[in-house]
């Protein structure tokens, strides 16, 4: 089983969409990652259990 998923995600601010990794191990989380056209701070709210991603949700940060 791969941990580990791609998923691709809209920039609140630009509205570019780009490829990010989701670790699925450990459950749901928050992070925070740069927007790799814009290169502004995106909240990434994941719902995800092992192997599987629920939902990911953006937000400015």
């Amino acid at each position: 089983m791969n941990l580990e998923e791609d998923v691709e995600v809209v920039c609140p601010y630009c509205g570019a969409i780009f490829t990010t990794f989701v670790d699925t191990s450990a459950g749901g989380y928050a992070t925070i990652e740069d927007c790799q056209v814009c290169c502004r701070p995106i909240e990434l709210i994941v719902g995800c259990h092992a192997g599987v991603i629920d939902q990911v949700d953006t937000a400015r940060a």
